[in-house]
């Protein structure tokens, strides 16, 4: 009995259940019935204009000029002159070799000068009187000999003079000085050491980092830009070509660079070649082996630029970028054709005066969903700020992508 009344109690239990989701099968559930709502995302109103076409190269700091400093004496290390690490001035005293050899050296050349410079007016007198007794007593061998010994005279006067130039020439030797400005490596040898002329081993090394080099690598895709924007007017030829620099932290190099020279060789491999680039380096902020970027401005045209920070690209390789439509849902559009500008990509086809470009919230929206958009701009640093909110000084957060 006790049995069959709960299997009764549970049918009527299930019953009851069944019954109720019955009765809530045809009512939607809470939220699932509502109205999705517009989640608001920061946009920017898109206007045509002017921008440069510009092109991003990787390259690497190189020094302007590098001499390995070596002795063109023999002696003894006297005196080292300068702070190992430290700025040197060209003539500036690197190092001192012991002086004393060569100073005995230039006074006996000078000694052997006044020696020969003697011999001469003795010379001279023979000559004159042999002159005048030609045919009177004195052979003519006797004369010529006379005339030879006169011009060995003279020239040996002459060789005391090169040998005196020579020694002095060693004198000068003992300092070794700077021969340009630039930044001075360690030393190698050390005060008492014996060093030898033109050994193979240098003393240090001085690097002249202002100007610097930057030596980019290029594509041959982009030289026949490059040379096509040439062609067309846009660029005044290669002196005029603009190079701006992008350091490893992000920030833009405060000086321009221009255009040195290049390889008129394209790689067989890579299909690249080398531009070298000059840029002013007073503050030595550059520095040889750096990894950096530069910016090469081809030229301009117009129309739409879009900020790379709002962008991606699709499987196909198409630029895309979010916008709110009319009905203000999120619309994704892709364009075939887009050329770098600067920090942004510049769109010429498929946008027109008064678009929407979502620039922040990407995370959290897709294509279809109704967005409520809120009017912002990119500010100096590339950072996304409220439109109201001056870009100068902004402590802002850059936008999700």
């Amino acid at each position: 009995m006790i049995r069959r009344a709960l299997l009764i109690s549970s049918a009527l239990v299930v019953g009851a259940l069944l019954g109720a989701c019955s009765d809530n099968a045809g009512k939607p559930a809470g939220n699932a019935g509502a109205a999705q709502q517009a989640a608001p995302v920061g946009v920017i109103t898109l206007k045509k204009d002017n921008f440069p076409i510009t092109t991003i190269l990787p390259g690497r700091a190189e020094t302007f000029q590098t001499a390995d400093i070596r002795p063109q004496v023999s002696g003894l290390i006297r005196e080292i002159a300068f702070k190992e690490g430290g700025e040197i001035k060209k003539g500036d005293l690197l190092y001192q070799i012991e002086d004393a050899p060569y100073i005995a050296a230039v006074e006996q050349a000078k000694a052997a000068i006044s020696k020969a410079e003697a011999s001469v007016p003795s010379a001279e007198s023979n000559l004159e009187r042999y002159q005048r007794l030609v045919g009177s007593g004195a052979t003519q061998i006797e004369f010529e000999t006379a005339k030879t010994t006169l011009l060995q005279a003279k020239a040996e006067v002459e060789s005391t003079k090169a040998a005196l130039s020579a020694a002095q020439i060693d004198l000068d030797h003992t300092r070794i000085i700077a021969p340009f400005d630039g930044v001075i490596d360690q030393t190698v040898y050390n005060v008492g050491n014996v060093v030898s002329a033109n050994q193979s081993t240098a003393l240090t090394t001085i690097r002249q980092l202002d100007p610097i080099y930057i030596s980019l690598t290029e594509s041959s895709t982009n030289l026949l830009k490059l040379r096509d924007a040439m062609t067309a007017g846009n660029i005044k030829g290669a002196d005029n070509v603009p190079f701006h620099l992008i350091l490893e932290d992000g920030k833009e190099y405060n000086q321009q660079g221009k255009l040195d020279m290049s390889k008129q060789v394209v790689s067989e491999t890579t299909g690249t070649f080398i531009i070298r680039v000059l840029f002013p380096n007073p503050d030595r902020i550059v520095l040889p082996g750096m990894y950096v970027r530069a910016t090469v401005e081809l030229g301009a045209e117009a129309g739409y630029a879009l900020p790379q920070l709002a962008t991606s690209r699709d499987a196909n390789g198409r630029l895309t970028a979010q916008f709110v439509s009319a009905d203000g849902k999120v619309e994704t559009r892709a364009f075939e054709n887009s050329s770098p500008s600067n920090n942004s990509w510049l769109v010429t086809e498929g946008i027109k005066d008064g678009d929407q470009l979502i620039v922040s919230g990407l995370q959290s929206i897709t294509s279809g969903m109704p967005v409520k958009p809120v009017p912002m701009k990119i500010n100096d640093n590339g950072v996304v700020v409220p439109a109201e909110q001056p870009a100068a000084g902004d402590g802002g957060k850059p936008a999700a992508k």
